[in-house]
């Protein structure tokens, strides 16, 4: 086998969830050079929300108007956090940042601001987030005011029943209403998907046939809610073109994963990666990383060697395989770095599954300085330029306390800039 010539890079990110597609970004826009390594396929599961902090204390499942309120409470009495330790600040820019990335890419937020903002969700829950889609936005405003409404779904979408939604909320909303339809073209299909949906919905025949069959059943409507299958790629230009349609405001309820959400935000983030540079690579092609003081080496598939100044570790938890369990312990999967955890498999859950205080084995995960960087088994940073980020880091649960997405792009952003700031001194010391 012919051995390609070796190629450097300012950074290797190895993952490319949520943690990893942001420190890409945040890299790429700060002039770095930079490898991801990672499928991505656990976005696949996200509802395109952008939760920041919506519980604490997760024991008392306290919720939180303003994330900025919660996250003051947690610095205070939870310092160990990893949120706890980036200041507000950053956290905000770490937000514009990605959301503007997103934006660029054509999948459009609302406005940030001071709050968190209640979701319907296909259950007829109730979700709160920061970052709402733009395409989910009406739905917020609609179930503030408790506006006349109506709820459409498909015959043979299993994934998702307008009707559970109202029977669920009808006696908080009172003009809450259902319709089922035949998505034209699949009148003979018993079953239906949300991303087909999506997809023939990029037609603008299919667009102008739905909405042929949706205005005679408007009513007293003041907005409608759709399942999330407003476009794939094109969900800006579907959504604009159903309000014009309508002449309403329309909202999309995010479904039980994977669903169209998370499809839409892996390919934008794809995409937004690719705009900025970024060099990409699939996780099973990574057979080894060396490092010394300066550098790492990453041997690839196919005899493709790269060398990278820093490193960033954002594997993620058990899901993402970045750690995992046997019955000695909880281990970090590909270099071995020492995880906090229970002192014993005892420990790992409580006795009742939904105990409030939730289980220790949430919280297990990698220890950092204050540079991000992960420390070995004598409490000292394992190598100088290497970085750990998302949920791999221990002293979080972020499932309970509802930050997962906040959780990976402020500490993406606090990684990077330390990236950065180490870059910048290595340049000036070698003027």
């Amino acid at each position: 086998m012919i051995e390609r010539p070796e190629k450097s890079y300012d950074l290797a990110v190895i993952g490319a969830g949520m943690a990893g597609m942001a420190a890409a970004i945040f890299a790429a826009q700060r002039g770095l050079s930079c490898i991801l390594i990672g499928n991505g396929g656990g976005l696949l599961l996200a509802s395109g929300l952008l939760d920041l902090l919506a519980v604490h204390p997760v024991t008392q499942a306290r919720p939180w108007p303003s994330p900025y309120a919660a996250l003051a409470a947690l610095a205070r009495t939870q310092p160990e956090h990893p949120l706890a330790r980036i200041d507000a600040p950053s956290i905000r820019m770490a937000f514009e940042a990605f959301v503007s990335a997103l934006a660029d890419a054509g999948l459009d937020y609302a406005p940030l601001d001071e709050h968190n903002r209640s979701v319907l969700t296909s259950l007829g829950t109730l979700k709160t987030s920061f970052g709402v889609p733009l395409t989910m936005l009406a739905g917020v405003d609609a179930l503030l005011a408790r506006a006349p409404c109506l709820l459409l779904d498909f015959r043979g979408l299993r994934e998702f029943s307008a009707r559970q939604i109202v029977s669920t909320l009808g006696d908080h909303w009172p003009q809450l209403r259902h319709q089922r339809i035949d998505f034209p073209g699949f009148e003979a299909v018993p079953e239906v998907f949300a991303a087909h949906l999506a997809r023939a919905l990029e037609a603008p025949q299919t667009r102008a046939r739905t909405l042929a069959r949706l205005r005679p059943l408007l009513g007293d409507a003041h907005v409608v809610g759709l399942p999330a299958i407003l476009g794939l790629g094109r969900s800006r230009e579907v959504h604009a073109a159903f309000e014009a349609g309508l002449g309403l405001p329309v909202f999309e309820i995010p479904s039980l994963p994977s669903a169209v959400p998370g499809l839409r935000l892996l390919g934008a983030l794809e995409a937004a990666v690719a705009a900025l540079g970024v060099q990409r690579r699939h996780p099973c092609c990574l057979r080894a990383l060396k490092h010394s003081d300066s550098t790492a080496l990453l041997d690839l598939a196919g005899g493709e060697r790269v060398r990278a100044k820093s490193v960033v570790l954002a594997t993620g938890r058990f899901s993402g395989r970045g750690l995992t369990a046997d019955r000695q312990g909880v281990r970090e999967s590909l270099l071995d770095l020492p995880v906090q955890q229970p002192a014993s498999r005892d420990l790992w859950h409580q006795r009742d599954f939904l105990d409030p205080a939730g289980h220790a084995i949430n919280r297990a995960g990698l220890r950092t300085d204050a540079a991000w960087r992960p420390l070995d088994a004598s409490g000292k940073p394992a190598w100088p330029n290497l970085y750990a980020i998302g949920s791999i880091l221990a002293d979080q649960d972020w499932m309970r306390s509802q930050c997962g997405s906040g959780l990976s792009i402020a500490s993406a952003w606090a990684a990077i800039e330390q990236v950065a700031q180490q870059r910048c001194a290595t340049a000036v010391n070698q003027r």
